[in-house]
């Protein structure tokens, strides 16, 4: 998984921790990656981050990340 962050951005600051603690529970690797450093990434999330990326691409989770559909959303991955 990738989560999309931006420097200074308080949504981002509040959900890194949270999706970390959340992908150790289900025993998933997040990789954290600044958005700035790609222009394609600004020009798809600019304005929707944080936004969380499954391997394959597609959204879990985007904006205010809250605990319970963070949960939902990586127990899907497993299956």
């Amino acid at each position: 998984m990738r989560l999309i962050v931006n420097p200074g951005c308080h949504l981002c600051e509040e959900a890194e921790p949270r999706v970390r603690r959340a992908a150790a529970r289900f025993g998933l690797a997040v990789e954290i990656v600044q958005m700035e450093s790609d222009d394609e990434l600004v020009r798809e999330y600019a304005w929707r981050i944080p936004v969380l990326l499954a391997a394959d691409g597609r959204v879990l989770a985007e904006g205010i990340i809250e605990d319970r559909p963070l949960r939902r959303a990586l127990k899907s991955l497993r299956g």
